[in-house]
């Protein structure tokens, strides 16, 4: 028990906020219904296209990110989250961290509407995983300019968590895998930015 105590104190704040928000999401809607149908998460915060563009519920964008199809979706996330997460936010500090989290898994969710719309197929999808590929995008671009290792983690522990991360959201449903590559390409773009900022912060001796 001290064992889990300490663990958790040492996390970041906004991350381990995150973590626990989503298992307590979990935990909730687990209480009234079954999260793995489509229906009854569609009905409490799942994205659903038609609920978006038809009945302007963009709020979705966001409580999408908070749900889970099942206890092996949470977990696989969380796992990943609890540990990537909380590198990154003790370099950037919290606000860009909640920036790049949010702005990952938000914009993946609307190139996932646009997707749906293009294909006129409008599955319920939901999941944390656009925002975690976000921070995973970040995360390997400053492994590489770094030259494979980037505080504790390498390119060979990020590629196995990134290719477990995309395993399993193509093995289960309601996982949208849109998001996932949005999510990447953006905190790919925003790790180029910010390890340019660090390099010139150094050149200057902050």
């Amino acid at each position: 028990m001290d064992e889990i105590r300490d663990f958790l104190r040492s996390r970041s704040v906004a991350n381990l906020t995150i973590v626990i928000i989503n298992v307590a999401v979990f935990l909730i809607l687990s209480c009234f219904g079954d999260t793995e149908n489509a229906d009854f998460m569609a009905a409490h915060g799942a994205s659903y296209t038609p609920y978006i563009v038809q009945d302007g519920k963009y709020y979705l964008l966001i409580t999408s990110m908070f749900l889970h199809f099942g206890l092996s979706h949470l977990f696989n996330n969380m796992v990943v989250l609890i540990f990537m997460g909380d590198i990154l936010e003790k370099k950037l500090g919290k606000i860009r961290y909640l920036l790049i989290y949010f702005g990952g898994g938000i914009a993946g969710n609307c190139l996932s509407v646009y997707m749906d719309i293009k294909r006129a197929e409008f599955p319920v999808s939901a999941g944390a995983s656009g925002a975690i590929f976000g921070i995973a995008g970040l995360l390997l671009c400053i492994v590489l300019l770094s030259k494979g290792h980037f505080e504790e983690i390498t390119l060979r522990q990020l590629i196995f968590m990134m290719f477990f991360t995309l395993y399993h959201g193509f093995a289960e449903s309601g996982v949208n895998n849109c998001t996932h590559i949005v999510g990447a390409i953006i905190g790919f773009v925003c790790g180029i930015i910010i390890f340019c900022q660090m390099k010139k912060n150094r050149a200057e001796g902050r």
